[in-house]
């Protein structure tokens, strides 16, 4: 059966987090369900729609930002009653805006995740999870890096209190009291969980997660340990998850897997076989869908998906049909109620603007006095700056409220800005001094009208770290800009991963010295990304890491006193020296640095970048090609008698073009890697050999992989 969904609008309300909408269970079958959904204002919103129009149940009055809304009730009966997380305190309200509890926890940081089951509660800050029965604690338990969210296995059908924590180092942590029972490694940072079915499936320990790299799976999770079951990639190239649901939306009575990502996708799964989901139904929205719903909330006995997006926008896709009756000469004839809903749209519509033009005046004069004061309106951006792991580059998405005038990005560090298919904008480049404030990059993106997200796609040089800001300006008057800073880190293309290769040539850095684990910790969390910022429990610590461009690895082992890091890239090694000598120095700390270094990591490191050295060379040529020939079909008219080899660069010029647009420089990213492995190599032996590199340069134009082994060992 295919999904024919269509769209309806319905309400606006302040800015939304993750998981903060809800669909009260309905009075009968096929009846129309209550909405209810928390804002950063603090408001909590229930209403209904009777006739397309949105009426209000309750609305309760601002205050702090609401960061989860979940439903509670007594175990097997309709869960109606409506828990917010504000802050660090719980309030619970009935169905009809009675509030009947608030419960300030002992937590000292915002609630980020809660989750509620019958008489418990479990809420977790950044690092800190609780268990709270009757508002009792519970349990305690203190993870090693950040937590995005929880949920408790259903105690009817697996008679345990199992919690479950998705936490940011890709991994599951699975509790038992305060105590872990086991960790379940995942392909990417989950960032949502939600039971299989709405129910954890018939055995009831079936979890489906969603990650911030846009990956879907399901895990059991039994007593000992977890069995994977299915996993779904992201080949499309689709933003993270945020939100999941399971709901019979197809009418087939088997419910479907309802998914909402960060770069407005609202995605069906069905289940036709009992193996992988299939995609069957994906809808666009022009910005990230914060919660998912599966219901009837437009009109009785029709089905439909309602999503909550960032800037509050309810949004629904329902199964009802779109009635457009053909009139004479195939004019659309509107029914008396959509005419009526048209002329108070209408008349709503300039009221609004006779009370903004009534509100500008009122500015303008009040600015104009003498007595003035200025004031900056305030607006949320939601940011986020992430890895990607199959092109090495940096995504940088910006998410605002309003729609976007301009952002103009800087950096005090080479940076390349690559092509995004998503992002609309009109990129302008100034021209930067670099040597006097060390300004390498400045950019600007002029956003077309109602743009509210912006996608920008960076590479960083590895060895070269500072800062890249970007200055984000709405379409808002007064004007007025806001600043966001994000590092650029000395190893910023590893990414963290759950092992390594242990029999790969490796190099081995020692420190040692009079420094505490917590500064050793924090000159790790300086040098490479995804390291949780709070200082590990326990004595000592090992992370694993791999560079998503070359596929080279570091080990990085760490104690109060001493340090280890080993990897297969002498280079990595280089800049780790290097960086954490002049942090040392900076604490006055002296440093007893050691090294240990294998000849055959060198061979191996270049084994590995040779490959791709030679495909880009090869699409280089191609694409330089490309005109020559172009030209001589013109003139020829026929190009039957050109190779075999050239007249495939005419078939695929477009393609190449476009790849080659999108990797600008790729080439000389590699050039400067071969070049920086061949300088660290002899500068560990004590020796300088910059006054070589232009015949090392000659030698990679060849593309002869044995030849530049021997140059190598050679010199």
């Amino acid at each position: 059966m295919e999904a024919s969904l269509a769209r309806v609008d319905y309400l606006q309300v302040g800015v939304t987090a993750q998981k903060t909408m809800k669909l009260l269970p309905a009075s009968g079958k096929k009846a129309t369900q209550k909405v209810v959904v928390g804002d950063q204002d603090g408001v909590v919103t229930c209403f209904g729609i009777k006739k397309g129009e949105a009426v209000p149940v309750f609305k309760t009055l601002p205050g702090r930002k609401i960061s989860r809304l979940e439903l509670g009730g007594a175990l097997n009966t309709p869960q109606e009653k409506i828990f917010v997380a504000i802050g660090s305190e719980v309030r619970g309200f009935t169905k009809r805006g009675k509030q009947f509890l608030s419960f300030e926890t002992n937590l000292t940081e915002s609630i980020k995740a809660m989750y509620i089951s019958g008489a418990d509660l479990f809420l977790c800050a950044s690092y800190i999870y609780n268990h709270y029965c009757d508002c009792k604690d519970q349990h305690y338990f203190l993870s090693g890096d950040k937590i995005n969210d929880v949920l408790c296995l259903p105690v009817d059908k697996v008679k345990c209190i199992t919690p479950v924590l998705a936490c940011q180092d890709r991994v599951l942590r699975v509790l038992q009291g305060s105590d872990l029972l086991y960790e379940v490694e995942l392909p990417g940072p989950p960032t949502v969980l939600a039971l299989s079915n709405g129910n954890g499936g018939d055995s009831g320990e079936e979890i489906v997660y969603g990650t911030s790299d846009g990956k879907l799976g399901l895990t059991q999770i039994t007593c000992t340990k977890a069995i994977p079951r299915w996993e779904i990639g992201n080949e499309k190239k689709r933003g993270g998850i945020l939100c999941i649901d399971s709901f019979d939306i197809l009418g087939d009575g088997v419910k479907e897997l309802l998914v909402g990502r960060d770069d407005g996708m609202i995605e069906i799964y069905n289940f036709e076989s009992a193996d992988d989901p299939v995609l069957r139904y994906d809808y666009a929205l022009s910005e990230s869908i914060a919660s998912i719903q599966g219901g009837c909330v437009g009109k009785d006995g029709y089905d439909e998906i309602l999503a909550a997006t960032y800037s509050g926008w309810l949004t629904g896709l329902t199964t009802e049909p779109v009635h457009r009756e053909g009139g004479s000469g195939e004019e659309l004839k509107l029914s008396q109620e959509m005419q009526s809903k048209i002329s108070s749209l209408r008349n709503e519509l300039e009221q609004l603007q006779i009370k903004v033009f009534q509100e500008r005046d009122k500015y303008q004069q009040s600015s104009q006095s003498s007595t003035a004061v200025s004031s900056v309106p305030a607006f949320s951006v939601n940011d986020k700056f992430t890895l990607n792991k199959d092109d090495a580059s940096y995504s940088l998405i910006l998410e605002v409220q309003t729609a976007i005038d301009n952002v103009l990005v800087q950096s005090d560090v080479p940076l390349d800005l690559l092509d995004v298919d998503k992002n609309s904008a009109v990129v302008s480049f100034s021209s930067c001094d670099s040597e006097p404030n060390s300004n390498f990059l400045l950019a600007t993106y002029r956003c077309q009208a109602n743009t509210t997200r912006l996608e920008l796609k960076v590479r960083s040089i590895e060895g070269q770290y500072g800062t890249l800001q970007a200055y984000v300006t709405p379409r808002i008057q007064p004007k007025t800009c806001q600043v966001h800073q994000y590092q650029i880190k000395p190893l910023s293309l590893h990414q963290r991963t759950h092992s390594i290769d242990q029999d790969r040539p490796m190099n081995t850095l020692m420190l040692k010295g009079q420094f505490s684990f917590a500064e050793i910790h924090s000159w790790v969390v300086f040098c490479l990304p995804e390291v949780p910022e709070k200082t590990p429990a326990g004595e000592c610590i090992t992370f694993y890491f791999q560079n998503t461009f070359l596929g080279t690895q570091l080990e990085s082992t760490y104690r109060k006193g001493e340090g280890y890091f080993k990897s297969d890239n002498i280079s990595t090694i280089s800049i780790l020296k290097d960086v954490l000598s002049k942090e040392a120095t900076k604490r006055k700390i002296n440093l007893n640095i050691s090294y240990d270094v294998n000849e055959e990591s060198v061979r191996h490191t270049l084994q590995l970048i040779h490959p791709k050295l030679e495909y880009q060379q090869l699409l280089a040529k191609k694409v330089h090609l490309i005109d020559a020939l172009r030209e001589l079909q013109v003139h020829e008219g026929n190009v039957d008698f050109l190779l075999p080899k050239y007249r495939s660069i005419l078939e695929e010029a477009d393609q190449l073009l476009e790849e080659y647009k999108r990797q600008p420089a790729h080439l000389e990213r590699l050039y400067g890697m071969i070049t920086d492995l061949f300088i660290d190599k002899f500068k560990f032996k004590g020796t300088n050999v910059k006054t070589k590199v232009p015949l090392l340069l000659e030698i990679l134009d060849g593309c002869d992989q044995d030849g530049l082994i021997a140059f190598f060992d050679a010199a």
